[in-house]
């Protein structure tokens, strides 16, 4: 669904409040995301914030702008307040308002304009009175490219290219799936025009770990993966007294999943990680096996065909008796060449 630019760029054409949210737990693309639209609106004479509904990873805090950041689960009430008194409310890397948690019900009861920017199935359209919505994108972030680019040509900065890069690389592994589409890279190029360094990025993002991730993540591979070859599938799973023993920080287990992955023969993998009285799935798999149904049916969740996610509400000994039962299921279709 594209997003009528003429329209937004007549909304926006005299000083607005706006308020810039994302989802849950949120990743690189959904910080990077936010950010860039943080500054760009910044920029352009607007009064803006963003609200986070909880902490974002360390690693992410590099990228102007992330000082300023909101967080729901540490000030609700100045979150509801900045909710309430908004002109224009951005859903980023989100298609429902449930995906932000408690802050859910300020945001439907705001008043604003609400738009729509994101790459997930299944928007919930009717929230919204603009949507830009595809499945055919790399990430959040490349719709922010376009819709930057679509309102101001000029507006590109090093500050917002960087954001935007980052939540592109993230949402890509690398640059490793969801990109095979030569527009991602002609963005990619575009962002090097404007001043990026590629390479402090990468760095910056995946090789500032601390000593106890890395431990975790050793941890995680020698004791805690499950290789079931009769399914092609291989998972991990973490539980609460784990990663308090490796002292676990936001964002310590991000992209752990993709080593399950990695394993020769392996087409789809999961990550069961304790947290908050609840199980978090992570799914991920590879051709096309969709791993967003299995996310829906069974883990009230969702996300894309290839990289998916939700929640149980089991005790993790019976999330993965549930996981392993639904396996058979699907193994003809894991297992065919």
């Amino acid at each position: 669904m594209q997003l009528n630019f003429s329209s937004l760029k007549s909304l926006l054409s005299v000083p607005k409040k706006i308020v810039l949210t994302s989802h849950t737990n949120p990743d690189g693309d959904a910080v990077g995301a936010s950010l860039a639209m943080f500054l760009f609106l910044k920029n352009q004479g607007h009064k803006v914030k963003v609200i986070l509904p909880n902490a974002f990873p360390e690693y992410l805090g590099w990228m102007e702008g992330s000082d300023q950041i909101n967080l729901y689960e540490k000030d609700k009430a100045a979150c509801d307040e900045l909710f309430a008194s908004a002109d224009i409310l951005f859903s980023l890397d989100y298609n429902h308002p449930n995906r932000i948690g408690d802050a859910e019900q300020s945001f439907v009861q705001s008043k604003a304009v609400k738009i729509l920017i994101d790459h997930h199935v299944q928007p919930k359209i009717d929230a919204y009175n603009h949507v830009f919505s595809t499945v055919e994108t790399s990430s959040t972030s490349e719709l922010v490219f376009d819709c930057i680019t679509a309102l101001s040509p000029d507006a590109m900065t090093t500050p917002i290219a960087e954001c935007i890069y980052t939540g592109i690389m993230t949402d890509t592994g690398s640059f490793s799936y969801a990109c095979n589409n030569e527009k991602t890279f002609r963005i990619v190029a575009d962002l090097y025009k404007a001043g990026i360094n590629g390479v402090k990025i990468n760095r910056l993002v995946y090789n500032t770990f601390s000593e106890s991730r890395l431990r975790l993540l050793g941890y995680a591979l020698s004791e805690k993966l499950r290789v079931l070859p009769e399914y092609a599938t291989a998972y991990i799973y973490l539980t609460t007294e784990e990663l308090n023993r490796f002292n676990y920080q936001v964002g310590d287990t991000e992209d752990v999943v993709n080593y399950a992955l990695s394993i020769k023969g392996v087409r789809f993998a999961a990550m069961f990680i304790e947290r908050d009285k609840k199980i978090r799935v992570s799914l991920r798999s590879v051709g096309d096996f969709k791993v967003n149904t299995i996310a829906r049916e069974y883990f009230e969740g969702g996300g894309h065909k290839n990289a998916a996610g939700g929640d149980s509400f089991l005790t993790m000994e019976k999330t993965l008796e549930k996981f392993e039962h639904i396996l058979p299921k699907y193994k003809k279709e894991l297992t065919e060449k």
